[in-house]
């Protein structure tokens, strides 16, 4: 029996762990099914950003209350997870506490700074899930998260306070356990910890062989819990806790609202206009203007659907949103996920990229979608992780508008005039400068 528990805790952790690697994997085959892209220019800068984006949260800020609740579970997160190393070695060597022999001193504090970061977790979770329930607070109720992207949420914050539950009830019954010099559980006196000792008068009325069985349960339950987590977590919109560190490092640094010009097209209207520069070989056309499915956009583009916290912020800050388009930045990313989600598991079907007769553009996003954008980059300014909705809107609306012909009539009246007229007005070139002899 005392070799059976290290043992069935390798398997679990060597599963875990394979799991885990092998979804990862194929995310980063997925995210590498975009097209090429330099960002690795001014590394001091992109450091900066990734520091005070993804590891200080600089933008959550926006909101305080929020921001401090949002940083308590994502400080207890990082931390309380430091506590899991003495747990895997215990559950590898078949020890208990490992550490406090180790750290005598020291312990006490750190299992007390992660009790309480682990109530509060706890009371941010309750309050989180309180506030996407019952608050009925726009972006939480709108229909991009209809079906699973809702319930991913609430079984995100669930977990976190049942796993937070089964380390306290796991303390709270070993330090009990102590008192009672109950079998090796004697051999480690800790003394009790400042959150859990809370319920040593629930858990008082127990047996010793109850509490033992109180105490391994709520560690099993912990860790298979960490463990199924951490599987879970490429699955989920969760996923933005380690994809918000490269996508913030890898954020475009050039002024927000400015547009990337194609340099296919550029070439195209060059050529249009001085027939003279066009090669006189047979040079191949450009295979596609814009994008119209996934394979199309930059890894950066399909990162960026990846790290989506699926929060709202970029929708809730969209003119067009707030005015009854149809348009929604959030689903925008939603979709170009979903998407990319598809085209990855038909390669590991068939072995390779088939034509299934969908596309990100139309499939997904409609024209109706694409044409309600006004451009005006708030949407990347609201999201807390730097993704941006409006290079994924563009590119696919360049595809319609180059590809398909398929504008609206205002937009094919200024672009006559801007071809005929060399400005968005109608009238002649040679009449621009009338206005300024007017009395």
């Amino acid at each position: 029996m005392a070799l059976l528990e290290p043992i069935a805790f390798l398997v679990l952790t060597a599963v875990s762990v394979w799991f885990f690697s092998k979804k990862v994997a194929i995310i980063r085959r997925n995210i590498l099914l975009g097209r090429e892209e330099s960002l690795n220019d001014q590394p001091g800068r992109r450091l900066k950003n990734m520091l005070l984006l993804a590891l200080g949260q600089k933008k959550m800020f926006n909101n305080p209350l929020v921001a401090l609740l949002h940083l308590w579970v994502y400080a207890g997160f990082i931390i309380i997870n430091i506590e899991i190393v003495e747990i895997i070695i215990d559950g590898l060597t078949g020890s208990h506490r490992i550490l406090f022999p180790v750290l005598p001193s020291l312990y006490p504090y750190l299992i007390n700074s992660f009790e309480i970061l682990a109530l509060l977790v706890l009371i941010a979770c309750v309050i989180f899930f309180i506030r996407r329930n019952f608050l009925q607070i726009k972006r939480f109720i709108s229909n991009d998260l209809a079906g699973w992207p809702r319930t991913d949420a609430n079984l995100i914050l669930i977990t976190e306070i049942v796993l937070m539950s089964l380390f306290l009830l796991m303390n709270a019954s070993d330090t009990l356990l102590q008192q009672r010099a109950v079998g090796h559980y004697a051999d480690q006196l800790t003394g009790n910890f400042l959150i859990s000792s809370t319920l040593h008068g629930w858990l008082e009325p127990l047996s010793d062989q109850a509490l033992i069985v109180t105490e391994r349960a709520s560690w099993w339950l912990h860790i298979i819990g960490i463990f199924a987590f951490l599987n879970y977590l490429p699955y989920s919109k969760h996923l933005h806790i380690v994809l918000a560190f490269p996508n913030t490092y890898f954020a475009r640094l050039q002024p927000a609202g400015k547009m990337e010009n194609m340099p296919s097209i550029q070439q195209e209207v060059l050529y249009a206009m001085q027939p003279e520069l066009a090669p006189t070989d047979a040079a191949a056309p450009p295979t596609r203007f814009g994008a119209r499915d996934v394979m199309d956009l930059s890894w950066k583009n399909l990162m960026d659907a990846y790290s989506c916290t699926e929060c709202g912020r970029c929708s809730a800050a969209c003119p067009a949103r707030q005015t009854g388009k149809l348009l929604s930045p959030r689903k925008i990313m939603m979709d170009t996920r979903d998407r990319l989600e598809e085209v990855g598991q038909q390669m590991d079907r068939n072995g390779n990229r088939q034509d299934d007769g969908k596309s990100l553009l139309h499939t997904y996003i409609s024209t109706e979608e694409l044409m309600a954008c006004t451009t005006c980059n708030a949407c990347v300014e609201a999201c807390p992780v730097s993704i941006n909705p409006l290079d994924i809107i563009l590119q696919l609306r360049r595809n319609l508008v180059m590809e398909e012909s398929k504008t609206p009539a205002e937009w094919a009246a200024l672009f006559s005039n801007v071809e005929n007229n060399f400005a968005p007005w109608k009238f002649s070139p040679d009449d621009r400068d009338n206005w300024t002899r007017s009395t």
